[in-house]
């Protein structure tokens, strides 16, 4: 079993930053890529940022030059930092983590951005 425990969701206003931390334990061999995901009301769940085993990088259109993505292999723990945050980026966001061409989902953290 692999669990992931995600932190720091909140509530930001609009222009603010915050970083969002995810952290895998359990039965981990190797991870592959490891990204976020995040899904607004009435929409449905879209990538954010995803980024490999070999730190190549891939970002949604939406947050390209705001968001930047990273991972600490030693930690099982990918990050995500976004600045100038907009009220679009009010979400849901959902760590995901594909280990041996599994996918494996954090339970989610809340991001609101007020304008």
């Amino acid at each position: 079993q692999v669990q992931l425990v995600e932190s720091g969701g909140g509530l930001v206003q609009a222009g603010g930053s915050l970083r969002l931390s995810c952290a895998a334990s359990g039965r981990i061999f190797s991870i592959n890529t490891m990204g976020w995901y995040r899904q607004a009301p009435t929409k449905q769940r879209e990538l954010v940022a995803a980024i490999t085993s070999g730190a190549r990088t891939n970002y949604a259109d939406s947050v390209k030059g705001r968001f930047t993505i990273s991972r600490d292999n030693a930690k099982n723990t990918v990050y995500l930092q976004m600045n100038s945050l907009k009220p679009e980026d009010t979400a849901v966001y959902y760590c995901n983590v594909n280990i041996r061409w599994t996918d494996y989902w954090g339970q989610g953290t809340q991001v609101t951005v007020s304008s």
